[in-house]
């Protein structure tokens, strides 16, 4: 049986990725914080599922806690680190920094030394689209130069992507890293803005649409981003031999086995058409209160995720109003609306 451990279960993106392995079979010990960024009521409901199905552990501790992580990774053995524990949130990097550093880059770095340690078959870490920053050329692709971030969320993403290629370098370790692209659906962050518009709509709030509703987004529900994680787990990076071509598009590198993915839906999506569909899924119209653009924020993202179905022939591709209608009925159900 197949043993993958899983840091960030008690989280959105772990708690689906942790479930979906556990239905293809695998063992899975998940690791959580539990931080209070949000509502731990939610991480602990997420948990519980998790730990209702033959096969899964886990263990609570921060990922800054060295001997806590070491002694979860070294008393299961895993196969596969699949790395998705961070502080998120790109406005919260503006209040509290040194958070993002703590656990993104020393949180990172703990991981990546139990993975050295262990000579794991196949690393994988959880990046973002906020590091593509103040690119305009769309739509975003791996190889492009990503320099100009601008928050520190995403410069903390950057580094463990410049952490991951050096060890993956240094120890011949296969590391891949996924740029995820606004994720939305069940069992999701109430921080993020489709919660929060989803929970003001249904509660007569009025919502704040920023820069005036000129944005774009590359919205992904959460069941195809899981999907494409799992199959990248077999798409183990090989370091190139030397003289050898790379083809044009692959992000691998030419001295490691490293490579970066983008994991997004491929279509640019206007913020006023996503909160249309929310709209019409609840048969409710919303209250807006226009803003201007926040600081840190960027107008527009947009993936080519051509390498994602190159490399394992999958490709996102849940409607937005599809993703919206199961979020709904999710959102209903567990809080009673």
């Amino acid at each position: 049986m197949r043993r993958a451990f899983i840091t960030g279960t008690a989280g959105f993106i772990g708690y689906h990725l942790a479930a979906l392995l556990l239905k293809h079979g695998w063992q899975i010990a998940g690791y959580d914080g539990m931080t209070d960024y949000y509502d731990v009521g939610l991480k602990r409901a997420r948990h519980g599922r998790l730990l209702q199905t033959p096969g899964f552990t886990a263990t609570e501790a921060m990922l800054e806690d060295v001997q806590a992580l070491d002694a979860a990774i070294d008393a299961f053995q895993p196969q596969v680190i699949i790395h998705l524990a961070a502080q998120a949130g790109v406005r919260y990097s503006l209040e509290n920094p040194r958070s993002y550093i703590e656990s993104n880059v020393v949180g990172t770095f703990n991981v990546m030394e139990a993975a050295r340690r262990l000579g794991v078959d196949h690393l994988l870490m959880a990046s973002t689209s906020s590091i593509y920053g103040a690119n305009e050329d769309m739509p975003f692709a791996e190889t492009d130069k990503a320099d100009g971030q601008l928050t520190i969320y995403a410069a903390t993403k950057k580094a463990t992507e410049s952490m991951g290629h050096a060890y993956a370098h240094l120890w011949n370790l296969p590391t891949t890293m996924f740029r995820f692209f606004t994720v939305y659906g069940t069992w999701g962050r109430p921080d993020l803005a489709y919660f929060k518009f989803v929970d003001a709509i249904l509660n007569d709030r009025p919502i704040d649409i920023y820069n005036n509703g000129e944005m774009w987004r590359d919205f992904t529900c959460v069941d195809d981003l899981v999907e494409g994680i799992r199959l990248l787990i077999d798409a183990v990076p090989v370091r190139p031999c030397l003289g050898e071509m790379i083809p044009e598009g692959d992000s691998l590198s030419k001295d490691a086995p490293f490579r970066i993915v983008n994991i997004g839906n491929s279509d640019k999506v206007r913020l006023m058409d996503f909160v249309e569909a929310i709209e019409e899924v609840l048969g409710k119209t919303a209250v807006k209160n226009m803003m201007p653009m926040q600081k840190g924020d960027v107008p527009a993202t947009w993936a080519d995720a051509s390498l994602l179905k190159r490399l394992t022939g999958y490709q996102p591709k849940t409607d937005i109003r599809d993703g919206m209608k199961a979020f709904v009925a999710w959102y209903r159900d567990y809080y009673g609306k």
